[in-house]
């Protein structure tokens, strides 16, 4: 048996001290609950001082007390406003409308006055800037984000502020700055996707022979069909995992083959090569990049280089930069697309990442790595160039 009970909760304290003030004695209270008669009176002896009602404080000193609740609460109240400010004008803007606008939103937790004080802004001025009515800049500010928001829907939710910037140069001939189109988007709640890392699925053969690295991670060609890299990824589905191999032509960053199967098989690289090479025709010579995974080190899979006239290069063992420009896309596809979705079955999943590939990556999906073009658009402009210096 303890010698002593836990302290009463805070809330059990306030409801006696409340019996008490309504006339209820402490040796009453006593008799009916837990607590003895003289615990009840320090309760309320305690709640006297704590809130300046204790007797024998002089007028001078009740009054020095209810100003210093006072200052504490103003206190907290600017800091609760400095907290909100600092995530409301996060993005550097400290233009006096956007103070403004921190003050309509916040006037029914505080006060203007005190909103105003805080932010550096006149009480007069907040209101003349709100019986004036919306801005032109306002309205600019409305339609533009009209737009924004289109655009990002139609990249699928997945555009950052750079990327719709770039649309609205391209595609809507309209002239602003990224930084204002970030901050639209911000105060709108719109954003891109962000990358995560990814495992990896390279089984090596210690049996097979790598071919040569001729890249060296210089992952630049001047023209389409000199420099392919590929890999491999899984795709988690209900019914298992679902393996996808991939084709990238450097020049553009367009995948210009692909494969899916339920298992891990040379052929499943083999038959992505195989569409690269029906979508390319590509000359002799061009070069291959891969890891030193056994798929590609497999004896179909150089069979086919040789006939193709294709020659492989592998990276080192472990080193992700040896392969950057295709773990790179895989990072877009698992962002965009994987990590926003959950497949029961593997034909659901072959159908999505079809979707991906053929009609959002390569038609339309503008890449950083080419001044915000598409795939497509880029070797289209490419092609257009080249024909006109013939």
């Amino acid at each position: 048996m303890p010698r002593s009970r836990p302290p009463y909760p805070p809330e059990f304290r306030r409801q006696m001290v409340e019996l008490v003030r309504s006339g209820r004695t402490p040796e009453e209270l006593a008799r009916e609950f837990e607590p003895s008669a003289q615990a009840i009176r320090n309760w309320v002896r305690q709640a006297d001082v704590d809130e300046g009602r204790r007797e024998g404080l002089t007028s001078a000193e009740r009054e020095e007390l209810a100003r210093l609740r006072r200052e504490v609460k103003v206190l907290r109240e600017e800091r609760e406003i400095l907290r909100k400010a600092g995530g409301f004008l996060r993005s550097g803007d400290g233009s006096v409308e956007m103070k403004y606008r921190l003050i309509e939103a916040e006037k029914a937790h505080h006060g203007v006055s005190l909103l105003a004080r805080v932010l550096g802004v006149s009480r007069q001025g907040y209101y003349a800037w709100k019986n004036r009515g919306e801005s032109r800049r306002q309205r600019e500010d409305a339609a533009l984000l009209e737009k924004i928001r289109a655009i990002h829907v139609g990249s699928r939710c997945t555009y950052g502020s750079p990327r719709v910037h770039a649309e609205l140069r391209e595609n809507h001939r309209v002239r602003v700055s990224r930084k204002r189109v970030a901050r639209l988007m911000r105060a709108a709640g719109l954003q891109g996707c962000h990358r995560r890392r990814r495992g990896g699925l390279t089984r090596r053969d210690p049996a097979a022979s790598p071919a040569p690295d001729l890249v060296q991670r210089n992952f630049h060609a001047a023209a389409p069909n000199r420099l392919w890299t590929a890999d491999l990824t899984h795709v988690p589905t209900l019914e298992g995992w679902l393996y996808l191999a991939v084709v990238l032509d450097v020049f553009s960053r367009r995948i210009v083959g692909w494969a899916m199967a339920d298992h891990l098989r040379a052929e499943l690289v083999v038959d992505a090569l195989e569409m690269a090479i029906w979508n390319r025709r590509p000359a002799p010579g061009l070069i291959h990049h891969s890891d030193q995974g056994v798929q590609y080190t497999s004896l179909a899979f150089g069979r086919r280089c040789a006939q193709a006239g294709i020659r492989p290069s592998m990276g080192s063992i472990g080193d992700a930069l040896d392969n950057a420009i295709t773990e790179a896309f895989f990072a877009t596809l698992e962002c965009e697309l994987l990590h926003r979705h959950r497949f029961a079955t593997r034909s659901q999943a072959k159908a999505a990442i079809f979707d991906f590939i053929e009609g959002w990556y390569n038609p339309r999906r503008r890449h950083s790595a080419l001044d915000y073009l598409s795939p497509a658009e880029y070797e289209r402009r490419h092609h257009t160039r080249y024909s006109a210096a013939a």
